[in-house]
């Protein structure tokens, strides 16, 4: 018998390419192409001037971090939880609410951590199709409707990879038709035009919002994730994460993060610069005979009829742009294209267009 008998083994998930080339225009994890806000840059350094505190560990409640989002939220903090970056949310969420035995429902083509977890956690898990043009049914997630019963759903809005927003109508159905299961609405880019399920969580106590700093707050660094919720749904999500691992959230990041999420003019004026910016390149690829869904994120998920994914891919990387693209049934003829700056994107359209003049 061997060690290897007893080891757990998964697929894990597969990350997006950090190349180290720093010519290569990177536009393949949707990192924000702006820098974090001014009194980021002046909390490190006042935090450099206090070295002697990071002898102490942070609190574990992370209350600097969570006051600031509950007070920009129009929340109390019992309605807040902060975790390592929205994964670390995601991760300890899914190990709090979907323990039934039952199972978990998302779609088929999405965040791609949600079958590692599942599997991680050994949660029995559903994936429901999206509709040809890659919008949530959501019919098929409310037993009522379905006649199948479920330990949780959970999906993101706007949704990855494929950048549409499901309307608010959607959202409530679902929530609204499991009240026996924590609904997820995952909202890593609704910071883009998008409307939040935020309000919905005082109607009701069975859904949880997440969101992160690693996109429109220009803080993929820092590791900064956070849910809100009914104060019941937080309250067991910290005693898991107590019973985890106390002190998840390190000093600078909490420090940084409250700097941020205070400097609300700076976080309007970035977002809305990569608004106009992926506008204007929605405009450029329609023009380019590119298709894609009406994406509501700060990327666009786009095909062309007549070049393969892959091949675009490749002539992409050749040309010094990195984008995303997965081998998969249903995407493999689809680049998710990451918004940078009005320049990387105007490169990118001249890329694509001596792709497409060459052939």
């Amino acid at each position: 018998m061997s060690w290897e008998e007893y080891v757990r083994r998964v697929v894990p998930y597969t990350a997006g390419e950090q190349p180290s080339d720093p010519d290569i225009i990177k536009l393949n994890t949707n990192e924000c192409p702006y820098p974090p806000a001014p009194g980021v840059r002046a909390a490190m350094e006042s935090l450099a001037k206090e070295a002697d505190r990071f002898r102490l560990y942070p609190d574990p409640d992370a209350s600097v971090l969570a006051d600031a989002i509950a007070a920009q939220y129009g929340l109390s903090e019992d309605e807040v939880f902060v975790g390592v970056g929205s994964d670390d949310v995601l991760a300890l969420s899914f190990l709090t609410f979907f323990g039934g035995g039952k199972e978990l429902l998302f779609p088929d083509i999405t965040y791609s951590f949600y079958p590692v977890w599942a599997d991680l956690f050994g949660i029995p898990y559903r994936q429901i199709p999206l509709t040809d043009s890659f919008e949530i049914d959501p019919a098929a997630y409310i037993p009522a409707l379905s006649k199948k019963e479920n330990g949780g759903v959970i999906f993101p809005n706007p949704n990855a990879p494929t950048g549409l927003e499901a309307s608010q109508d959607t959202v409530e159905r679902i929530v609204r038709g499991n009240p026996d299961s924590v609904v997820i609405v995952d909202e890593a880019y609704i910071d883009f035009g998008g409307t939040t399920a935020l309000p919905l969580i005082r109607k009701y106590d069975n859904l949880l919002v997440v969101q992160t700093f690693s996109k429109s707050r220009a803080m993929a660094g820092a590791r900064i994730g956070f849910a809100m919720g009914d104060p019941k749904l937080i309250g067991y999500l910290k005693d898991v994460k107590f019973s985890f691992n106390s002190y998840t959230m390190n000093l600078p990041s909490l420090m940084a993060g409250k700097a941020a999420v205070e400097d609300r003019q700076y976080f309007d004026d970035i977002r809305q610069k990569v608004i106009d910016t992926r506008e204007r390149f929605k405009r450029d690829l329609k023009q380019l005979g590119f298709v894609f869904p009406d994406s509501g994120a700060n990327f666009v998920f786009a095909a062309h009829p007549d070049v393969p994914g892959p091949e675009l891919f490749a002539q992409l990387r050749a040309r010094g742009i990195l984008v995303r693209h997965w081998d998969k049934p249903g995407i493999s003829e689809y680049l998710r294209i990451t918004i940078g700056t009005d320049d990387q994107m105007k490169k990118v359209t001249e890329a694509l267009r001596d792709i497409l003049g060459s052939r």
